[in-house]
């Protein structure tokens, strides 16, 4: 394959308002017939296990092929769910029809899966297209164009392996989540013109002391046609808040890609009266990058924020302020009716309800659903995402080193997720590995060489959760990170009490002066019969944990293992679809405990709230947090509600608050019209966004 890259200077950059309204009209017209067509293949699909591992020697992945021994289904979909394969992890397959229009036959057409765990072979119509081996939780992209039958009906077939496998990550039984198989994220074709943008990366590194972002855009273009195409490329990006034209190129540079090659633009633009991404604003640029020649155009669209997470002294420092983060780790794919393959509407519950827990800073074990991420951008949560290489038997056997094949999968998995998800300003920190005994030869040298990767891929902040910080840390691979991360279950997992979190965190502040501590994991399993589930002890162990962790002032932030029950092969409640692990504050089905609004409460960055009535003028005072969660309340305001007989809401009155920073308090007076003796009346601290970060029901004496 032909490939190289040039690099454009954008010495031909317009900043907001400076293309005419005419210019600017004329150029979305053009630009409208060249957005990609996408045209889903998620839906009924047929179905059916292969166990013998028959289905390839017996040609399943032709059309001709009798539908008898079929199941229907729907796609998204993983067979774990199913009662009667609940237990199976090896072969199957799925086969699905579509029509072809004729329309297409000058578009090159590419069919993306989302994830499928953790194996695919793909054919079109009965001849093979492609392969994704042993990378269960990254997208990949076929290019089909030379397999499509025009102005006809096709067929895809895929056969799908999930056994557990020695030679990939999670390597064979050693993870603890639900490894669910099917093709169980969305399916589509992406019909573009022969020539197209396959990629675009954007780093918007922010000036803090001018309210400007510089803006580097690196645009993959491939051309797949059978003649040299020669062009040239332009971009606009707008405020998704308001549609405003922020920064444009009218893409006066032009260039030349040969049949069959690859091209990388490199323009640098700049950003004027920058809004920054935060999670209490998550603002948000839409990207319209375009390229065009005599002939024909395509337009490639993509979102990104402008923010910094970055160490300083040894703290966390979010858009220049020294933050101290906090929130709770959501294990995907754990309820039951849906596994894996879970609908966009069970994604935002739950992402609302961690929110609604006042979680500002997630992790998660491996690369996550589009949809996820796209929800974290919009509404504000920070996360890590990961490779998913979990625990010490990830290495067992090996010598010095990694594996050759265990050292290469990772790396494609961790290629693939930065390639894919790198614009999402929701992800600042890429988790390398979990638990991995980061003082054993093999998973040092493992974790060693993927942040090497990581950095040459990205500057994002990197770092792997321990478990082995206990005995010598100054030996562990978490050293070579940019901030500690530890796992830590005293009076859970392990004997001890808060003193000895307390130690504990005391030696690595020793061992690691220079970096801030993240508690990556705590909390409490009921896990075995010495650990019954009642839930008290989980509300024991998170607040006296949060206690030791506010009374230590180097800390960075903590997440709480975690916000749900969760299916995993290795737990030890229920069975089938239901086997599981009791950890969280909800169970499989988003059912609250009562450790629920401790955890919310544990989170909040208010402090206290006190009240004052004098006949219903309300007076009330609000105290932030100084240590975690610490950050600056801007842009929040306080709601009263008022509560008549019957438990009636009778009046409704907001009032802004003046910006508040860590530790500090501010007054606030809240007066209600209304002059009846209230039942109660429920307060609010309000996020922008109106998400409640603080509750209070106060209620007249007597």
């Amino acid at each position: 394959m032909y490939s190289r890259r040039r690099f454009l200077t954008l010495t031909g950059a317009v900043t907001a308002g400076t293309l005419s309204p005419t210019a600017l009209s004329a150029v979305d017209e053009r630009l409208e017939s060249a957005l990609t067509e996408t045209f889903s293949l998620s839906g009924r699909w047929q179905f059916r296990t292969d166990p013998l591992d028959s289905g390839a020697e017996q040609r399943w992945y032709e059309a001709e092929q009798a539908a008898m021994d079929w199941q229907s289904v729907d796609v998204p979909h993983t067979w774990q769910i199913d009662p009667a394969y609940a237990d199976y992890r090896g072969i199957a397959w799925y086969r699905k029809s579509f029509d072809v229009p004729a329309t297409w036959q000058l578009s090159a057409v590419r069919v993306e899966f989302e994830a499928v765990f953790h194996t695919a072979t793909v054919w079109v119509n009965g001849r093979l297209a492609g392969e994704h081996n042993r990378k269960g939780y990254t997208a990949f992209t076929l290019d089909i164009t030379q397999l499509l039958e025009w102005g006809r009906e096709n067929t895809v077939a895929v056969r799908v392996d999930s056994a557990f496998n020695e030679h990939m990550l999670p390597r064979g039984r050693s993870s603890d989540w639900a490894h669910d198989g099917g093709i169980y994220r969305p399916v589509q074709l992406i019909i573009t013109p022969k020539t197209f943008v396959e990629r675009v990366d954007v780093k918007a590194v922010p000036d803090l002391t001018n309210s400007e972002a510089r803006v580097t855009i690196s645009a993959r273009i491939r051309n797949a046609g059978s003649k040299r195409w020669e062009g040239h490329a332009s971009y606009r990006i707008v405020d998704e808040g308001n549609g405003v034209l922020a920064s444009s190129h009218s893409g006066n540079s032009g260039f030349s890609i040969p049949a069959g090659g690859v091209e990388t633009v490199l323009f640098h633009g700049l950003l004027r009266d920058v809004k920054l991404w935060h999670f209490d604003q998550p603002n948000l640029y839409r990207l319209k990058f375009s390229i065009a020649d005599e002939r024909e155009s395509h337009q490639f669209t993509t979102m990104f924020g402008v923010r910094t997470l970055e160490v300083k002294d040894g703290q966390f420092h979010l858009n220049g302020e020294h933050v101290r983060l906090i929130g709770v780790e959501r294990m995907a794919g754990s309820n039951p009716e849906f596994g894996m393959a879970e609908p966009e509407d069970w994604i935002q519950r739950d992402h609302a309800d961690m929110r609604h827990l006042n979680c500002i800073f997630t992790r998660v074990h491996w690369p996550q659903d589009k949809r996820v991420l796209e929800y974290c951008d919009r509404h504000g949560i920070l996360m890590q995402i990961e490779v998913p290489a979990w625990g010490p038997d990830t290495f067992q056997g090996m010598g010095d080193s990694p594996d050759a094949d265990i050292m290469q999968n990772g790396l494609e998995q961790l290629q693939e997720v930065i390639a894919r998800d790198r614009n999402h300003p929701c992800i600042v920190v890429w988790g390398l590995c979990n638990e991995i005994d980061g003082q054993n030869p093999a998973a040092y040298q493992f974790a060693k060489r993927m942040l090497e990767e990581a950095k040459r891929l990205d500057d994002r902040l990197c770092s792997y959760a321990s478990n082995s910080l206990f005995q010598t840390p100054e030996r562990d691979v978490a050293g070579l990170m940019d901030f500690i991360e530890t796992n830590e279950y005293f009076g859970s997992w392990e004997p001890g009490s808060p003193e000895d979190l307390a130690r504990h965190l005391e030696d690595l502040h020793a061992a690691f002066p220079g970096k801030p501590l993240v508690i990556s994991e705590y909390g409490y399993c009921a896990c075995t019969e010495d650990r019954p589930e009642g839930d008290e002890r989980r509300t024991e162990i998170l607040r006296a944990h949060d206690g030791v962790i506010r009374s230590k002032d180097y800390m960075g932030g903590a997440i709480f293992f975690c916000y749900n029950d969760y299916r995993t092969h290795v737990g030890d409640r229920g069975v089938g679809a239901l086997k599981q692990r009791v950890h969280g504050v909800v169970d499989l089905y988003g059912r609250p405990k009562r450790s629920y609004e401790v955890l919310r409460v544990e989170s909040s960055p208010i402090e206290l709230v006190t009240v004052e009535n004098r006949r219903n003028a309300f007076s009330l005072l609000v105290r932030t947090r100084h240590e975690t969660p610490r950050y600056t309340l801007r842009h929040y305001k306080l709601r009263g509600v008022l509560y008549g007989q019957g438990d009636i809401p009778v009046e409704k009155q907001d009032a802004n608050l003046p910006e508040i920073g860590p530790g500090a308090e501010v007054r606030i007076e809240l007066p209600f019209a209304e002059s009846i003796t209230p039942v109660r009346v429920r307060f609010d601290v309000l996020r922008p966004g109106d998400v409640s970060a603080y509750s209070l029901d106060w209620k007249p004496m007597g």
